[in-house]
């Protein structure tokens, strides 16, 4: 279903999907110049994991086609510089070669359920019914925000005891098939007053500095005689090959727009 076919499904996700991303992320530097245009110039690839039975909105997937070719460097440096580089594209009429994931977001009340691979191996088959070779995503790191000052390219090397990667969203993409490509320092640029930063952290800033904050995955600066916060936020980037399908990725639960698959006992329909 295309945004506009039902758009109050879209006017919940601020309060059904409330503390889902911290905050400050909703205040992205990239936000206003782009963010509106996803659904003006992109409908069809913004979609909802819909539970038709209860009509209840499960999850939230985000996405731009934009042109890669296909070596780490040409992914960029994350999420606000492939925003950029889509509508570029789109702009310029370029074809696109791949699928760049914006966000894929469970409500709190449906996490732990396996949507978020949902999501993704649908992400993979917009891709591939397009002719895309990759879905590419300049992943933000779950835990990375418990270790603030471990650089990112540090921290997209740990790994467990196992071998698998020691992060879980990480961790779950490279078993879906996807291969971690990249780490970049700054993704997603975030600038605000001081007050403002106060508002998004609940912390006070009484000085200059560097500050470690709630939700953050790197150091906040302040500067308060600009009245200036400014923070990156760092990805990984992770990218996955949908031209075939190997062994070790799993089928995708949603084969086409509007199939229907059954999950803990309910219908559950992906809405383009």
């Amino acid at each position: 279903m295309h945004h506009s076919q039902r758009p109050e499904l879209w006017d919940r996700i601020d309060g059904e999907f409330a503390g889902v991303v911290p905050e400050y992320n909703l205040h992205g530097d990239i936000n206003a110049g782009f963010w509106e245009r996803l659904f003006s110039d992109f409908p069809d690839h913004q979609f909802l994991l819909h539970d038709t039975a209860t009509d209840t909105v499960l999850g939230t997937g985000r996405t731009l086609p934009r042109t890669w070719d296909g070596t780490p460097e040409g992914l960029g440096t994350g999420l606000d510089a492939s925003i950029e580089a889509a509508f570029d594209d789109h702009d310029a009429g370029a074809a696109p070669d791949a699928l760049c994931a914006l966000g894929i977001e469970i409500a709190p009340a449906h996490q732990g359920r396996g949507h978020s691979a949902r999501l993704l191996a649908h992400m993979a088959d917009m891709a591939r019914t397009a002719g895309l070779s990759h879905v590419i995503v300049p992943v933000r790191p779950t835990w990375k925000d418990r270790y603030p000052l471990a650089p990112i390219e540090r921290y997209a090397s740990w790994t467990r005891a196992d071998g698998a990667p020691f992060d879980p969203w990480i961790r779950a993409q490279v078993r879906q098939g996807g291969a971690v490509s990249a780490a970049v320092a700054k993704s997603s640029r975030i600038t605000g007053t001081v007050a403002e930063w106060e508002a998004w952290t609940g912390l006070a800033f009484p000085d200059d500095g560097r500050y470690v904050f709630p939700g953050g995955l790197a150091p906040l600066d302040i500067d308060r005689t600009r009245d200036r916060g400014a923070y990156w936020e760092p990805c990984v980037w992770i990218t996955h090959d949908v031209r075939e399908r190997t062994a070790s990725t799993p089928a995708p639960s949603m084969l086409s727009t509007a199939g229907q698959a059954t999950s803990n006992g309910s219908s559950v329909t992906m809405r383009i």
